[in-house]
């Protein structure tokens, strides 16, 4: 029986301010690898571990990447990620499946992939903290979703991996994260343009999910 839902954050729940930051990201820094290898290596060292601001993440990203930390570069992507945090907006079914979710007696966490601050940030603005039961992203933990993020949730919320179903876009970090935790992952995939067993196009299709 499921009782608890552990949404992604970004492309799930919350719609980007901008398109894709982290292909934006790549292109930068001109990264010399396949993107989802790039995806994996920004990822640990922006998000998962806090710095100071970020200037000093993405000089980090900089250094990661074997490219020169030029001030311009800094500012390129410090503009990408905070119009991405500024103009994000919630799907229009977001708020009325958390609803309805908390009406059913459902626990609900988000795991997030996610710089300082972002999620934390678009949380407040569109009041939604009273709808879930915990907040886990990768640069409060040090841990990514591929890497014990959604271990330390089930612990945290003293849930067992067979009371939990996943629901996020991404089929390398929110599929995968759930997988290796033992966790039943299922993609969103608003625009239904991509092959995958355990599928869903909408958010409320997560209550029928429950139902089963």
């Amino acid at each position: 029986m499921v009782k608890a839902v552990f949404f992604d954050f970004w492309g799930t729940l919350v719609e980007n301010g901008t398109y894709s930051p982290l292909r934006q990201s790549f292109k930068i820094l001109r990264a010399r690898m396949p993107y989802g290898q790039f995806v994996e290596q920004f990822e640990r060292v922006v998000m998962a571990q806090k710095h100071p601001d970020q200037a000093t993440a993405f000089a980090e990203a900089c250094k990661a990447f074997n490219v020169d930390p030029l001030p311009l570069i800094i500012d390129r992507l410090i503009g990408v990620w905070n119009k991405n945090r500024l103009l994000a907006k919630l799907y229009p079914d977001t708020v009325d499946t958390l609803k309805a979710l908390k009406e059913k007696g459902m626990k609900i966490a988000i795991i997030s992939n996610a710089p300082e601050n972002s999620v934390e940030q678009v949380i407040d603005r569109y009041n939604l903290k009273e709808y879930f039961d915990g907040v886990f992203v990768s640069h409060e933990y040090g841990q990514l979703k591929t890497e014990g993020l959604f271990e330390t949730a089930l612990k945290k919320l003293k849930l067992k991996k067979t009371d939990v179903i996943s629901v996020g876009d991404s089929l390398e970090t929110d599929i995968k994260g759930a997988e290796k935790a033992g966790v039943k992952g299922y993609l969103l995939d608003r625009k239904n343009s991509r092959e995958y067993e355990n599928k869903i196009t909408g958010l409320k299709d997560v209550l029928k999910l429950v139902e089963e």
